[in-house]
């Protein structure tokens, strides 16, 4: 059974691999980690061709929802965007938050950041900048971020209740995040949750749907709603990958769910506590 940080290297070294790859390649199989498949052209992600700042350079068909969609960033806000990749939802949010606000993406895959940093420069974005950092311990400053919006990412991450922790830390008192993700409802095989395609493949590393909306709750977040969701459903040609005809069939009869969900909360605001103002 690998370490925490065996796991995060596994997932630094493959999306390393999937940052040069191109869409077609990631649609087509989970998260652009493993397999692809000839019976299903999009299997995760969701279309932004429509969206405002849509950038058809940074989409690298790794998403499993719109945050920014669900965000509700305002003009002038700070955005935070948390395994920003290529950059393509950094820059749907600058298109929000305008010239008077600052997107700051977060990334621990230096292809990432090299790719999304050069997406940036093209375009001429000074509000925009990327950096290199764990999202379990964010390379930015307590109580700055507006809102906060990741897709699919916080699955591939093994300690996600350090990761709600740090989204508490930044997010201003009454900031919110809007956060796209992979969740289960039972239980995976075996023979998938210890692939480290399936892993990186943003799959393997989802948790319970139940202890993933716990999670949220436990770090002090109000206002919880699920804004989006929608079944994964695993291509036969990827699973026959990895399991057997019979596994494959008892995996289908088994009720095991796949979800993406799209998830809103809010950072209380904090009470004031100037002299005279805080009852003892």
């Amino acid at each position: 059974m690998e370490t925490q940080e065996q796991i995060k290297e596994i997932v630094r070294q493959k999306y390393g691999e999937i940052a040069l790859q191109d869409k077609a390649a990631n649609e087509t199989s989970c998260c652009g980690s493993g397999y692809a498949s000839k019976e299903v052209y999009n299997i995760m992600t969701e279309d932004y061709t429509q969206l405002s700042g849509y950038i058809p350079n940074a989409d690298l068909g790794l998403g499993c929802g719109l945050p920014t969609q669900f965000a509700k960033i305002k003009e002038g806000d700070v955005v935070i965007d948390l395994g920003s990749g290529a950059g393509n939802d950094a820059f749907i949010a600058r298109s929000e938050t305008g010239e008077a606000g600052k997107v700051i993406g977060i990334d621990f895959t230096e292809a990432m950041i090299e790719k999304a940093r050069t997406n940036a420069e093209k375009l001429g974005f000074r509000n925009v900048e990327f950096r290199k950092g764990d999202i379990e311990k964010m390379p930015v400053s307590a109580n700055m971020a507006d809102v906060i919006i990741s897709n699919c990412v916080l699955n591939l991450v093994p300690n996600k209740d350090g990761v709600f922790k740090e989204i508490n830390r930044v997010l201003k008192p009454g900031g919110h995040f809007s956060i796209s993700d992979v969740v289960l409802v039972g239980s995976l095989p075996l023979k998938l949750k210890e692939t480290a395609e399936m892993y990186a493949g943003c799959v393997a590393g989802a948790i319970q749907k139940e202890t993933y909306l716990e999670l949220i709750i436990l770090n002090g977040f109000k206002d919880f709603t699920i804004q989006k969701e929608k079944p994964i459903i695993i291509p036969d040609d990827i699973l026959r990958n990895y399991l057997s005809a019979e596994e494959i069939k008892q995996f289908k009869d088994s009720g095991t769910g796949i979800y993406s969900i799209t998830v809103y909360a809010q950072k209380p605001n904090e009470s004031c506590c100037t002299p005279g103002c805080c009852s003892n």
